[in-house]
């Protein structure tokens, strides 16, 4: 049977199933730079931890995310995919998920709220044991829409930083009614994928969507989390000068000696150029500082809901808007005659407006989200709570990488193991 055939028997919901051939080629070309997942899904054709489990993902879908669902697919689950973010799928790659790969896929580029929350539904009537998501809006709809599944999910994944804020409040509030793993808290995620990762593909998105020379432009950074500080530090590269806003105090004091300059949104409002939300907040950019912005300063956002930017108190103080000045720029013409540029309407400036992160990053994250699946798939009575990744699978994600990357490192010998353990031993 022809995969033009077999996915026509397939549950799937996607664009245009003639993109599958360029998708299949960029998933695979992504593939050559994700070594430990490679390593990780060739042990999982062997070992078959899911086999004869349904795995239900609601993740960005794009190249580097494909060869995570081969891979847990490679470990003999059934596995169904939608997206995370009505404007991060990669319209090709979704349609050879289909027909190359063989996993149902729901998510077209653009969908609406009502396509978004069907294919949130359509995951869900996939009645799944484990269920990955990329801020937590899987889990969400068990508790509130779904609730009679709750007992058939033996846990869930959670990838990024505001889905684990999210699920935190849950458990603090004793709503939460399934385990969760934090897998975006392991160090071989938010070390790299949220610094290094979302840093330069926040770039990338910005250049992409304006062309603007960065360098010498004032970029104000909202939020100096590990997200903050990768685009920060990465800004800065590009010659711009960079204004760090934050509401944690040792954060402040931290980016002010990494050399950046500190201030209120209020202050920064009226001198920056370019402005980027990385929170996981509400209303970082609010109505009074688009009052007070320069004619022609540029707005986006990093984190990972649209709400980081009031867009409807933008709307409310222009006076007219003119969509896609360039692809993915709305100019906001504002009463008194400037203008302000949203790029990606506001989403994740990352995956709209370019193609997220590279896929050496999410190498790392990935294994980690394969092995923490594999090690909540085997559970049988975890406490319904926000559950660490086990160290050992931090460390073994990062000893793979450092040997794809041909490196090694010193081992403790016996005397500085016994010193490190003792506590007579001193000057």
């Amino acid at each position: 049977m022809t995969a033009t055939a077999t996915a026509r028997k397939m549950n799937y919901d996607i664009a245009d199933l003639k993109l599958a051939d360029a998708g299949r080629d960029r998933i695979l070309w992504a593939d050559t730079q994700m070594p430990v997942l490679n390593i990780i899904r060739e042990r999982f054709r062997k070992e078959q931890p899911f086999k004869g489990m349904r795995i239900s993902c609601c993740l960005h879908i794009t190249t580097e995310t494909a060869n995570l669902l081969r891979t847990i697919k490679a470990g003999g689950a059934e596995v169904l995919a939608c997206a995370s973010n009505p404007l991060s799928t990669q319209d090709d790659t979704a349609a050879a998920l289909v027909k190359h790969f063989g996993i149902s896929t729901h998510c077209r580029r653009g969908e609406d709220r009502t396509t978004y929350y069907k294919h949130l539904n359509a995951a869900l009537d996939f009645h799944p044991q484990v269920t990955m998501d990329d801020g937590a809006d899987l889990v969400s709809l068990l508790h509130t829409k779904r609730a009679s599944q709750l007992k058939e999910i033996r846990c869930s994944m959670e990838e990024t930083t505001t889905g684990v804020i999210r699920l935190k409040a849950m458990a603090a509030d004793g709503a939460l009614k399934l385990p969760v793993v934090a897998v975006n808290d392991a160090d071989c995620k938010h070390l790299f994928d949220n610094r290094y990762g979302t840093g330069q593909s926040t770039i990338d998105g910005i250049l992409r969507a304006t062309n603007i020379l960065l360098a010498g432009r004032k970029v104000v950074v909202g939020g100096y989390g590990w997200c903050g500080r990768g685009f920060a530090a990465k800004a800065r590269g590009m010659g711009a000068i960079v204004i760090v806003c934050e509401i944690d105090p040792v954060r402040a004091i931290e980016a002010s000696l990494d050399g950046f300059e500190v201030m209120t949104m209020a202050k920064a409002a009226k001198v920056g150029d370019v402005f980027c939300t990385l929170t996981g907040n509400t209303s970082v950019l609010a109505a009074e500082h688009f009052k007070s912005m320069k004619d022609g300063a540029i707005l986006c956002n990093s984190g990972h809901f649209n709400v980081e930017i009031d867009i409807p108190a933008l709307e409310k103080q222009a006076r007219k808007l003119d969509r896609n000045v360039r692809p993915g720029v709305d100019a906001y013409r504002m009463k008194d005659g400037r203008s302000i540029y949203l790029l990606g309407e506001g989403r994740l400036v990352n995956l709209t407006m370019a193609e997220g992160h590279p896929a050496a990053v999410m190498d790392m994250s990935f294994a980690v989200q394969a092995l923490c699946t594999a090690w909540g798939a085997k559970q049988k009575n975890l406490e319904c709570s926000v559950h660490a990744v086990p160290k050992e699978i931090d460390a073994e994600v990062a000893l793979l990488k450092l040997a794809s990357l041909g490196i090694t490192i010193d081992k403790l010998t016996a005397e500085q193991t016994h010193y490190l353990s003792s506590w007579q031993e001193g000057t």
